[in-house]
């Protein structure tokens, strides 16, 4: 089984228990602050299964249908996961508005704030781990759940203040206003989670930084060519295309100009993770002024 598959299925199995436990704190309190942590956890079940097909897909072959591969599968993971959270979202703001002019005092404070404590450990554990196989791994699925569970331990920090808060002063009406900043949170967190998979949706460009080491990867390793130009690359989950047109003498024989793309290719392939490689070569008087200079 691939480990990002192993990873997602783990995270199904945490998100399951950490529900569990919120379920149960707000059963306990029945604190509104803490149903609407609840209800963040249900999108995190949710959103973990959704991240196990995803990646499940992305790790097929290239097939016929599917010449360029499966991996832009897992941004539909991170989308729907985004769209997801602004329906708990729309939810916790429905609660926490009408409670807000109902407020109650909260049963069983200390029972709740140790299991609400108890899961936001286990969240911030798995949340680092999801963060770093996100990016070992090159998983945009992943890494939009490690920032999802990482936005639900900053939620729950927040309630338990909110409830402490309540406690001390007996101002009831500050849990469900808790709630209400809880939900504008999750808001935040969606838009984020969205924003960075419609752009891989949308092919968007690799940072500028990215498209400079691969600038320099081509420059110390075209001897032999004039010069190259129109850089492009794009990422899409584990893999990153990259694009260019190499210039080479004219008078060159095939051979010989293979052999350099060859040997571009092998270096932009230890430069890059998960680097799928297309060179255009070009006659010298196809050379373009400011292009990537080869010494």
């Amino acid at each position: 089984m691939p480990r990002a598959t192993q990873i997602a299925l783990g995270s199904l199995a945490v998100g399951l228990v950490v529900l569990a436990v919120k379920l149960l704190a707000w059963r306990l309190t029945g604190s509104v602050a803490l149903l609407s942590d609840a209800l963040e956890s249900i999108i995190n079940v949710a959103t973990a299964l959704a991240a196990l097909v995803a990646v499940h897909i992305a790790a097929q072959p290239a097939d016929d249908d599917h010449p360029f591969g499966h991996h832009k599968a897992e941004y539909f993971s991170a989308v729907m996961e985004g769209a997801l959270i602004l329906i708990a979202a729309a939810l916790i703001l429905r609660e926490a508005w009408a409670a807000l002019f109902d407020p109650r005092a909260i049963d069983a404070p200390a029972a709740g704030l140790l299991l609400v404590a108890l899961a936001s450990a286990v969240n911030a554990v798995w949340a680092w781990r999801l963060g770093h196989a996100g990016r070992a791994l090159r998983s945009p699925a992943l890494a939009a759940e490690g920032r999802h569970l990482w936005a639900d331990v900053v939620t729950s920090a927040g309630v338990s203040a909110g409830i402490l808060a309540a406690l001390f002063t007996g101002w009831h009406w500050l849990d469900p206003l808790m709630a209400l900043a809880v939900a504008l949170h999750i808001l935040w967190s969606g838009w984020h989670v969205v924003r960075g998979s419609v752009g891989g949706l949308m092919d968007e460009s690799v940072p500028e930084a990215e498209l400079q080491r691969m600038r320099d990867v081509i420059a110390a390793n075209a001897e032999g060519a004039v010069e190259a130009h129109d850089l492009r690359a794009r990422q899409a989950g584990q893999a990153t295309f990259v694009e260019f047109h190499l210039v080479v003498p004219g008078g060159m024989s095939v051979d010989a100009a293979h052999e350099i793309c060859d040997r571009l290719e092998a270096a932009l392939r230890d430069a890059v993770d998960g680097a799928r490689i297309t060179i255009h070569v070009e006659p010298a008087h196809k050379a373009k002024p400011g292009g990537i200079t080869v010494p």
